[in-house]
C-alpha cells in the first residue's frame, strides 16, 4: 500500500504529463475526495497509509479528469469568495472573474445600504447570492434561474452556508416578465449566459463537452439575457437601486450603452484581474433626480 503523500505524488505526476497546469492542486482535491478527508486533514495525513478502495477511486478519478471531465465535477465541490460550494453538471462552476460582481455589490451597499433587497438573476449554483449573504448579513435576498435542477443545487449551497432563512428562490425565465410577487429591490445582480451561439463549440472542451450549454448560451449575439433583463427586470428597481451583470470580453461597451438606452441614470465598468471590463453597473434615477 502507498501512503497518502505517494499516492499524491503519483496522481500530480500522471496530471503533469497530460499538462494539466494546476496538478499540484488538483491531484490534492482528487486524493482528498477519494479518502473523504479535508484539504487540511490531508496534508495532516501525508505520512499514513491509504487503502486499495482510496487507490482505486484516485485511478478512477484520474481517467475521468484526463478524459476532460473538470475537477469540480468530480469532487462535486469548488470554492467561490471563500465558502464552499456544491457543484455538479446542472451548474457552471464558479469563477474568479465573477467574484468581482461581489466586489462591486459590496463596494456599493457597505455603509450606505446594508439591509439591501437583493436579486440574483440566473443563479445557477448560488453562489453569488451566498457570497452577498454572508459578507452582508443583514441584506434580504431572492435567487431566480429557469433551471430547477441548477434550482436545486442552490438551495443545498444556502442551506450549507446557513442562508435559507434569509433567501427565496424562484423559478423564472430571465428573458421574460417577472413574477408579480417577486417585490422590489435595491440591487439586480447577474452573471447571464453570454456566448454567442457560434461560438460555443469552440469553447475549451472542458466547457463545452461538460458544463450545461444553456447556462452558456446567450444568443446569436450574446446579448439575449442582457436585454430581457433590462426589458422586464428593471421596473423592479427602487429610485437609487443598481443593476450589475458579468459581461463577457469585448461585450462591455455595448452594455454599457444598453444601460444607459434603457433610461438608467449613469453606467460604468470595472475590470477583472487581467484588465477586461468584466462588469457593468447601472445606477437607476433616485427621487431627487426624478422630481
Amino acid at each position: 500500500m502507498k501512503t497518502y503523500n505517494e499516492l499524491y505524488l503519483t496522481a500530480r505526476n500522471v496530471l503533469r504529463q497530460y499538462g494539466v497546469e494546476s496538478c499540484s492542486l488538483e491531484a490534492r482535491l482528487l486524493v482528498a475526495q477519494a479518502a473523504g478527508k479535508s484539504a487540511a486533514d490531508l496534508l495532516r495525513d501525508m505520512s499514513l497509509y491509504t487503502t486499495p478502495t482510496v487507490e482505486n477511486k484516485v485511478t478512477d478519478y484520474l481517467a475521468r479528469r484526463l478524459r476532460g471531465e473538470p475537477v469540480a465535477y468530480i469532487t462535486g465541490s469548488w470554492e467561490f469568495y471563500g465558502l464552499p460550494m456544491t457543484v455538479n453538471s446542472d451548474v457552471l462552476i464558479p469563477r474568479m472573474d465573477t467574484e468581482l460582481l461581489v466586489d462591486a455589490a459590496k463596494s456599493l451597499l457597505v455603509g450606505r445600504k446594508m439591509d439591501a433587497r437583493i436579486l440574483d438573476l440566473c443563479c445557477g449554483s448560488g453562489c453569488i447570492v451566498c457570497a452577498l449573504g454572508h459578507e452582508l448579513p443583514a441584506t434580504k435576498l431572492v435567487a431566480v434561474d429557469i433551471s430547477a435542477s441548477a434550482l436545486e443545487v442552490c438551495r443545498k449551497n444556502l442551506a450549507s452556508n446557513r442562508l435559507t432563512s434569509r433567501c427565496i428562490v424562484m423559478q423564472a425565465d430571465a428573458t421574460a416578465s417577472p413574477p408579480l410577487s417577486i417585490g422590489t429591490f435595491d440591487l439586480i445582480v447577474s452573471n447571464p449566459p453570454y456566448i454567442p451561439s457560434g461560438e460555443i463549440m469552440s469553447l475549451d472542451s472542458s466547457v463545452r463537452d461538460f458544463e450545461p450549454i444553456w447556462a452558456l448560451d446567450g444568443g446569436k449575439d450574446g446579448l439575449r439575457f442582457y436585454k430581457g433583463i433590462l426589458k422586464f427586470w428593471k421596473s423592479l428597481l427602487r429610485p437609487g437601486g443598481y443593476i450589475l451583470f458579468e459581461v463577457g470580453e469585448d461585450q462591455a461597451e455595448t452594455v454599457r450603452d444598453m444601460v444607459l438606452a434603457a433610461g438608467f441614470a449613469s453606467a460604468e465598468t470595472r475590470k477583472d484581474t487581467q484588465g477586461i471590463d468584466r462588469v457593468v453597473i447601472g445606477k437607476m434615477y433616485d427621487m431627487e433626480q426624478v422630481f
